[in-house]
């Protein structure tokens, strides 16, 4: 079984102001690093329009209609300080939310051994009913509901390595002895949730905050010592990953040092605790990363490592 690679062109239709971080080019550049040879055995899709049936699992229905209806016929619409939407945004979103499920489908069914999903925008600060820091949809909460309500799985752990705490992820699942949502994240950082005392309802979440200026060694610390252990033991039947690469030290909305071979060494970590544990079952979604150079290293990086898993 290969590695699948899930994206779409509509997803570079949905603009954002001029001078944001979260644009085109980010799956621009994701393409051109793909493109190289050492990729070529890539099993690659498009990614389908989710049904807002399956967005409503993790979502409201009245806010997933509230969002389509939002979507302007020309200019751009401003839902908070820094999440707006275009003409385009729509179609984007659903095509994020759709290879989510794609991927999820493709690797429980046994057909992919793992997957790969670039779209955006990103996913993990959007929170039950509000749309925030670039994100509408939680696609890594979607991908989890569905798993469940599709497949079976009893158990989804999402991991998330991006930069800023996930607290859309986080708040969705408070309150859900299924799915645990572990993070590493800088702190004090935008959006000022994820300290290690928040732990949910049901002690499933696990936050491992990192300082400004902490780097690789710091980093691997937290993975090892804090997620990694409540992950096996949690045993979960998937893994979904909040692929988010804004922790490189190129980037430049935060103060974290990581390097690709960071970003390899969590892969593979990850990919141990699902052949242990999830019968080798990886999904993993992308989040932020706002540097072109270090985001298509990083994603070159992670890729590699789930195509030698």
């Amino acid at each position: 079984m290969s590695t699948l690679l899930l994206s779409h062109p509509a997803c570079l239709n949905h603009l954002m102001p001029m001078g944001h971080p979260e644009r085109p080019e980010r799956l621009r550049a994701i393409e051109r690093a793909l493109e190289d040879e050492k990729f070529q055995m890539l099993a690659r899709e498009e990614a389908p329009l989710a049904p807002l049936e399956a967005i409503a699992r993790a979502h409201p229905m009245d806010y997933v209609v509230e969002v389509r209806d939002a979507s302007p016929k020309e200019g751009m619409v401003r839902l908070d300080a820094d999440t707006s939407m275009s003409p385009g945004t729509f179609e984007a979103v659903l095509r994020a939310a759709g290879g989510a499920l794609r991927a999820v489908d493709e690797v429980m069914g046994g057909k992919a051994r793992n997957a790969f999903v670039a779209t955006r925008p990103p996913g993990h600060h959007a929170e039950t009913a509000t749309p925030m820091g670039f994100c509408l949809f939680n696609n890594a909460a979607i991908a989890a509901r569905h798993a469940q309500a599709a497949h079976g799985a009893e158990r989804v752990a999402i991991v998330d390595f991006d930069v800023h705490h996930g607290n859309g992820s986080q708040e969705i699942f408070w309150n859900d002895a299924t799915v645990m949502y572990c993070s590493t994240h800088q702190m004090p950082l935008y959006p000022g949730t994820g300290a290690l005392t928040e732990r949910g309802a049901r002690n499933t979440i696990v936050n491992a905050p990192l300082r400004a200026g902490d780097g690789g060694d710091q980093f691997r610390e937290a993975v090892e010592t804090a997620i990694l252990p409540r992950l096996d033991g949690f045993a979960p039947d998937l893994i979904v990953i909040s692929a988010g690469f804004d922790a490189h030290v190129r980037d430049p909305l935060a103060n974290l040092n990581l390097v690709e071979a960071d970003y390899t060494w969590v892969t593979q970590k990850l990919m141990e605790v699902a052949d242990r544990r999830a019968n080798g079952r990886v999904v993993s979604l992308l989040e932020g990363g706002y540097d072109l150079e270090g985001l298509s290293r990083s994603v070159a990086a992670h890729v590699t490592a789930l195509m030698r898993g």
